[in-house]
């Protein structure tokens, strides 16, 4: 209780520094889950996927960030274990920020896409276990996460699967390609329109004071969806198609649609992306900012200070534009061969997943999420067109990350402690 009460200010912004380069690691890292299928279908240039992922990422951290936040900062350890020494949860926290944010930041060095979420969970659950024991951690809840990042991959494959599917019997393996391009694409601007619009007016416009019924927001959505699926069907009729270009490559023409609805869910999945993968971030700072401004008491509910959301928000961004490449080509070309129509439908499966994970307050990883559509959409074309190689350097990431957050977090940890002792 004395650091809190004597370095209670250097706390807090320590916290948010580490909290800044955590933001940092996850723009660097993990915007190959909301852009690399975008630049590797070549339906962006990685200036334009940048520019995008500036507005939607920051977008969905401020407006839809708050509730997995939650999740991270009360759901992984038992607060009440730290009732009676609060300053080393607050060092734990800050310990976990450094730890996660310094290893996204190494392996977005060498382009590997390892879990922002394994990597906050190991750390958090590290430090818990050698400051109090192995009773603070909620590990019924911890195996709940745990089981998420298994059962999330397969849900976002199985939607990719059949989205693509529907695309090849509705557009790709009929006798007018091009034709049924132009007829169906609108109606995927709608899916895609409304699983955005859904997590951004009912909940997510909530952080701004604008609070809407169920009914009100779906009617909003499903109006907004429209609009968007009408201004596309317009934009796609007016374009210009070369019947010569599908003889240089098959379908073309059709890719060439898809290409316009990949911007679209780029915005999509960069909004879903931010709206979940903030809370790795912010959730461990707001947690020391609302412990330190309430002189040491730990309640299970606190607000989110104003100024955390957008710190989130900024890094991210930040991370995106200084480090995302390296990581962006892994995940966009290194899975398998995507062309706009398969990419696209990865990004929306995964768009989707993210979007009702985040809503539910479940802190999902959004690489694994990516890696499980991408895979969908490769065994729709059977298992030859995946890179099995690739895929199994990525696993071996994953499973490192998860030990590398935690060990890092607890040397960190002690360190703080003999500063502040």
């Amino acid at each position: 209780m004395d650091i809190i009460a004597n370095y209670g200010t250097t706390l807090v912004l320590v916290a948010a520094l580490f909290g800044f380069l955590m933001a940092w690691g996850i723009g660097a890292n993990d915007v190959a889950n909301a852009m690399g299928t975008s630049v590797g279908t070549k339906s962006l240039t990685i200036r334009q996927a940048i520019i995008i992922a500036m507005i939607f990422e920051f977008a969905g951290a401020y407006l839809a960030g708050g509730e997995v936040t939650a999740t991270i900062r009360n759901g992984i350890i038992d607060s009440n274990a730290f009732v009676d020494s609060p300053d080393l949860l607050v060092l734990g926290m800050i310990a976990s920020l450094l730890a996660a944010g310094a290893w996204l930041i190494l392996a977005s060095y060498f382009g590997w896409p390892v879990s922002t979420t394994h990597s906050i969970i190991g750390a958090i659950v590290g430090f818990a276990v050698v400051s109090i024991g192995p009773e603070a951690v909620q590990w019924s809840k911890f195996g709940g996460i745990v089981g998420s990042w298994v059962i999330t991959p397969a849900i976002s494959g199985v939607i990719a699967y059949f989205m693509f599917i529907s695309v090849q019997k509705l557009i790709f393996n009929t006798d007018d390609p091009l034709n049924n391009a132009k007829r169906y694409v609108p109606f995927y601007m709608f899916l895609t329109a409304l699983v955005i619009c859904l997590v951004t007016i009912k909940k997510g416009l909530t952080h701004v004071g604008l609070h809407l019924s169920d009914g009100e927001g779906i009617l909003l959505s499903i109006a907004i969806s429209i609009a968007v699926a009408f201004a596309g069907w317009i934009y796609i009729r007016g374009q210009k198609y070369n019947p010569q270009d599908d003889c240089k490559m098959h379908f073309a023409n059709v890719e060439k649609v898809f290409g316009i609805l990949m911007v679209i869910t780029a915005c999509a999945m960069a909004f879903a992306h931010g709206s979940n993968d903030v809370a790795n971030a912010i959730g461990p700072l707001s947690a020391v900012a609302s412990i330190v401004a309430s002189g040491g008491e730990i309640s299970s509910q606190a607000a989110i200070a104003w100024w955390i959301l957008p710190l989130g928000g900024i890094g991210i961004v930040i991370g995106l534009a200084t480090m995302g490449e390296k990581v962006m080509a892994t995940v966009g070309t290194g899975i398998t061969h995507l062309t706009p129509s398969r990419g696209f439908a990865a990004q929306l499966a995964t768009a989707a997943t993210v979007v009702i994970a985040s809503g539910t307050g479940l802190p999902i990883s959004t690489t694994q999420t990516l890696v499980g559509a991408v895979m969908g959409v490769g065994l729709a074309r059977g298992i030859a067109a995946l890179n099995l190689g690739v895929l199994r350097n990525i696993v071996v990431s994953w499973i490192i990350t998860l030990p590398a957050g935690a060990i890092l977090a607890i040397a960190i940890f002690y360190v703080l402690q003999a500063c502040f002792s």
